[in-house]
């Protein structure tokens, strides 16, 4: 089973016909059903899945076995809120000056493959140089290892907010960035800053509808953006086949969000009554990344760890986003999965499972939200986020029984993607 990456990748490589493979699973959650199955057979042919069928079918003639009778099996997970090009360090404001984009690529190329190994298949990238979407290039065609890729490519900002590259850097070096480098002040720079993004070759729009913790700014949570502003950036980006991620902590900034469009909110931290009621009109989804606000808050605790700007901000965010996530679910707000991996080290994202149940969500329906709920929220149900004829094979198993012990989500003894195999 160790080599069996080699044969399918042969198989695939030469155009021979794709070997069958039987999945024997012992409990399946399928990612879309309310409970799970028993003694179920997954039959694999090529990148897809061919049929689920009852019982534990006997191998044919060229057959290939998977034997996963004694774990837990699911579809491969889907974060929609990572960062791979980088993870959190002492030294990390620094790296932005030693860190050739070479260095920053063979970074993201290691996070990528730990990140699959954690059970991620998909994952949604939002914010990076740019590197990110050559790495999304590079794992499509087979060089590099890692999940399949979503990314936004650079994110939007204004001049001073979160995600503008020269933010606290001293004055002679600041200069004056413009929607190419993805900062965006006026109407007309929304609609390039956008456009500049689609020419670059992202899957998406990701902008700081308000400020944010690690930046070294003062406010996290005033509103960025006018409505007109972004207004422009979600029809330029539906005009261009584009949904639009919005990072947003504090009230406005989601309101103005929500009412322009935007898909998904991102830690929505400082979210009011009147704000999850608005999402809930609008079909917007919560993307809570509970991990990263614990996270930032623990390492905040750490004399040096951050500007002391940043650590003054970070120290109350953690309790704050898992408050608000247990009221967003009682009050009925569409929810996904995402954990701002890279706040916190990669491979870590399964932490968000056992946030969410402490905050009240019941262990099967933080499942669905990484398998078929993420799908859906990228429009991409009919390929992937459930384990059922016609899906792309992307197929995990934990030890345990993460119905019963949510942790056992971090458990993952077993990564197949497209009906290769990457771990056993």
């Amino acid at each position: 089973m160790k080599n069996l990456i080699v044969p399918v990748l042969f198989l695939i490589a030469f155009g021979a016909s794709a070997q069958r493979t039987l999945i024997h699973a012992g409990r399946l959650i399928d990612g879309e059903s309310d409970k799970p199955k028993s003694e179920q057979t997954i039959i694999v042919e090529g990148k897809t899945i061919t049929a689920v069928e009852s019982g534990y079918l006997k191998a044919q003639k060229g057959d290939q076995i998977v034997d996963l009778k004694n774990k837990t099996v699911m579809p491969g997970l889907i974060d929609m809120h990572v960062h791979l090009e980088g993870e959190t360090s002492k030294d990390g404001y620094l790296k932005e000056f030693t860190m050739n984009e070479a260095d920053i690529a063979y970074e993201a190329q290691k996070h990528a493959k730990t990140t699959l190994m954690a059970g991620f298949t998909t994952v949604r990238d939002v914010g990076g140089s740019g590197v990110n979407i050559s790495l999304r290039n590079a794992i499509n065609k087979g060089l590099v290892v890692g999940p399949r890729i979503y990314t936004s490519g650079k994110s939007l900002a204004i001049t001073g907010g979160h995600a503008d590259p020269t933010n606290g850097y001293r004055e002679d070096l600041m200069g004056d960035p413009s929607p190419k480098d993805g900062v965006v002040n006026g109407v007309e720079d929304a609609m390039k800053a956008v456009r500049q993004r689609y020419k670059n070759g992202a899957d998406l729009i990701k902008i700081t509808a308000t400020g944010g913790v690690l930046s070294v700014a003062k406010d996290g949570t005033g509103p960025h953006f006018s409505e007109e502003e972004m207004a422009q950036i979600v029809k330029t980006a539906s005009d261009l086949g584009f949904h639009v991620a919005a990072h947003a902590h504090g009230d406005e900034g989601m309101q103005r969000a929500i009412r322009a469009g935007v898909k998904t909110i991102e830690h929505g931290t400082y979210m009011s009554d009147e704000t999850m009621k608005l999402m809930k009109e609008y079909d917007t989804y919560y993307i809570p990344t509970i991990t990263a606000g614990m996270s930032v808050a623990e390492l905040s605790k750490i004399e040096g760890y951050y500007p002391a700007m940043v650590a003054k901000k970070a120290a109350v965010i953690g309790p704050q986003i898992s408050s608000t996530f247990s009221k967003a679910y009682k009050m009925g707000v569409p929810i996904g999965f995402g954990t701002d991996a890279a706040v916190f080290p990669h491979g870590e994202n399964y932490k968000e499972f056992i946030y969410m149940v402490d905050g009240g969500m019941p262990a099967m329906e933080t499942i669905k939200c990484a398998t078929s709920v993420n799908a859906s929220i990228l429009k991409k149900g009919d390929l992937f986020g459930a384990i059922k004829k016609g899906l792309y094979a992307d197929i995990i198993a934990v030890d345990g029984n993460p119905l019963q012990q949510i942790d056992d989500m971090g458990k993952v003894s077993f990564v197949m993607k497209e009906g290769v195999v990457y771990k056993d």
